[in-house]
């Protein structure tokens, strides 16, 4: 048999490597992981120190021409809305001043609308007259009130209002009368009974007398009481002080 050839023996990693090669390192190992559950989950919070630096450090100045800021444009004025005007008296007319004019002539003073009211002035010598009138033939069966209102400067001093409604025909009416400070009147209580208790208000509050009232005295201050406290004369920290004295015992009722 032929006889076999024989490999060179392979050269050695030592005499195959450069003699300049440095020496080789092995490598490290691979670090395990660990388990999720295990790790300790960090939140990202910013540095403390950071931000303490940060605040710490002086903020630049800001540019000369930014300090300066621009004025702010003025608010135009909101407008005021104007006042509404001021009810003034309208002439009226109708049947029934019609008919009391016929009849009484310049006796009726003036007939108006004021802020949607109906009234009527007549001379103080026929407001008897006409109040009868009114009930009897006009249906105003209903006196709703009698008032006064005191004009100290003027010569005729004293308004009185009779406010009238008629439940028939659904209507409103006032009868005003001016009188002079001292002059009395004729009462309507025998036209209505209800007046009978206005007219002693009246008397009590301006001191009217109504000639042939079944009573006429003071229903809200005392019989005694001096003065008649709706005159604008009466001033309003006035009072009897006589009759307070006497009956409360006191110096003042103020």
């Amino acid at each position: 048999m032929p006889e076999e050839t024989k490999e060179p023996n392979p050269p050695s990693v030592e005499d195959s490597a450069p003699a300049c090669a440095a020496p080789v390192t092995p490598a490290p190992q691979e670090a395990k992981p660990v388990a999720a559950e295990a790790q300790p989950v960090q939140a990202d919070v910013p540095s403390l120190s950071a931000d303490t630096s940060a605040a710490a450090a002086p903020k630049p100045a800001a540019p000369a021409a930014a300090k300066t800021a621009a004025p702010a444009a003025a608010k135009p004025a909101a407008a005021v809305p104007p006042k509404p005007l001021a009810p003034k008296p309208e002439p009226w007319d109708s049947p029934l001043i019609r008919a009391l004019k016929a009849q009484y002539g310049s006796g009726i003073r003036e007939a108006s609308t004021y802020a949607k009211q109906n009234y009527v002035v007549v001379d103080s010598s026929i407001a008897y007259e006409i109040l009868l009138r009114l009930s009897r033939i006009e249906v105003f069966d209903y006196c709703v009130d009698i008032t006064a209102v005191h004009y100290p400067k003027r010569e005729a001093q004293i308004d009185v209002v009779y406010v009238l409604y008629s439940f028939h025909n659904n209507e409103r009416l006032r009868i005003k009368t001016q009188i002079k400070d001292g002059e009395h009147l004729r009462s309507a209580v025998a036209i209505w009974p209800t007046a009978n208790w206005l007219e002693r208000e009246v008397f009590d509050m301006f001191g009217i007398e109504f000639d042939g009232h079944p009573e006429l005295k003071r229903i809200l201050m005392p019989d005694d009481w001096k003065g008649h406290p709706l005159r604008k004369d009466y001033g309003i920290l006035q009072q009897d002080t006589e009759w307070v004295k006497t009956n409360i015992g006191i110096e003042s009722a103020q």
